[in-house]
C-alpha cells in the first residue's frame, strides 16, 4: 500500500508543479541579487546574507530560508490535508478501507507518502539552490564558508548541509502532522489545509507579541530557522536541539490523535 501511495503522489503533475514553483522564488531572488544593486556590499548587511553573497555554496541555505516561512508550509499543508480528506471527498475512502489493509495501515501509508514529499521537496530546493548559487555567485569551497566568517572544509560544509536538510524536513513534518490530523476530521481537503495554516499563522503572529513571550518557546514555528546555527563556527546546538524536540512532541501527539480518531470514526464517504 505504501508503494501505491507513493506512486499516486509522484505521478500527479501538481506534485512536480508545486516543487517547481517553490524553486522559482529562490531562483528569482538570486537573479535579482546578481543583476541589481539591491544586495549589500560584502561585509555589510546581515551576516547570513553577506556570507551567501560571497560564497554561492551557501545559497542552499538562502533558498530554504526563502521558502520556509510561507511557501513550503503551504505546499506541505496542501499535500497532507488532501491525504485522507481528499479520499473522502472523492468517495474512495470506503473502498480503500474495504480492502484487508485496515485503517492503521492506510494511515501509515499516507504518512509515509507525505514524509516522502517533504523530503524530496526540501532536497530539490537545496540542490537547485546549490546549482543557482554556484552559477551566479562566487564559490569558495574551502575558505570563508561559515556564517561566522571562519573556514570550513568541503566535507564539513556538505555534512552541515545534510543536517540542515534533515532539520527543515523535521520542521515541516510538524506542519504535515497538523494537516493530517485535521484531514481525519473532515471530508474537505481545503478545510484541513486551512486548519493547519491557521495554526501556523497564529503561531507566527503570537511570536511577534511581547505578551505571548511565556509561550513563545512552545510555538510550532519558533525554531524553524534555527538550521542557520548549523553553519556557525562552532555550531550553536541549543535552538537546533530545542526545535527537534518541539517538533517531535507535536508530531507524536498529533499523529496519535489522528490515529485515534481515524480508527474509531464512522466512514460515510
Amino acid at each position: 500500500m505504501i508503494a501505491v501511495e507513493l506512486h499516486k503522489l509522484f505521478r500527479r503533475p501538481r506534485t512536480w508543479t508545486t516543487i517547481a514553483v517553490l524553486n522559482a522564488l529562490p531562483l528569482l531572488v538570486a537573479v535579482l541579487l546578481q543583476l541589481t544593486d539591491l544586495a549589500p556590499r560584502p561585509g555589510e548587511g546581515p551576516p547570513f546574507l553577506s556570507a551567501v553573497l560571497t560564497n554561492g555554496t551557501l545559497f542552499p541555505l538562502a533558498a530554504l530560508a526563502i521558502v520556509l516561512p510561507l511557501f513550503l508550509p503551504i505546499a506541505v499543508a496542501v499535500v497532507a490535508g488532501d491525504s485522507v480528506a481528499g479520499e473522502a471527498q472523492a468517495g474512495t475512502l470506503r473502498y480503500l478501507l474495504a480492502r484487508p489493509a485496515g485503517r492503521t495501515r492506510l494511515l501509515v501509508a499516507k504518512l509515509v507518502s507525505v514524509f516522502a514529499f517533504v523530503l524530496v521537496t526540501v532536497v530539490v530546493v537545496a540542490a537547485v539552490g546549490y546549482v543557482v548559487g554556484t552559477t551566479l555567485f562566487e564559490a569558495q569551497p574551502i575558505a570563508g564558508t561559515s556564517v561566522s566568517g571562519s573556514t570550513l572544509t568541503p566535507e564539513e560544509l556538505t555534512g552541515r548541509t545534510v543536517l540542515a536538510i534533515g532539520y527543515v524536513t523535521v520542521s515541516m513534518l510538524g506542519v504535515a502532522a497538523f494537516a493530517l490530523f485535521f484531514s481525519t476530521f473532515t471530508d474537505s481537503p481545503l478545510g484541513a489545509t486551512l486548519g493547519a495554516l491557521a495554526v501556523l499563522v497564529t503561531s507566527s503572529l503570537l511570536f511577534t507579541l511581547d505578551a505571548a513571550s511565556p509561550i513563545a518557546p512552545y510555538l510550532p514555528t519558533r525554531y524553524w530557522l534555527a538550521f542557520v546555527d548549523l553553519f556557525r563556527d562552532p555550531i550553536l546546538w541549543r535552538d537546533v536541539v530545542r526545535g527537534l524536540a518541539l517538533q517531535g512532541v507535536y508530531v507524536g501527539v498529533l499523529l496519535t490523535a489522528a490515529w485515534a480518531n481515524f480508527t474509531t470514526k464512522d466512514i460515510t464517504s
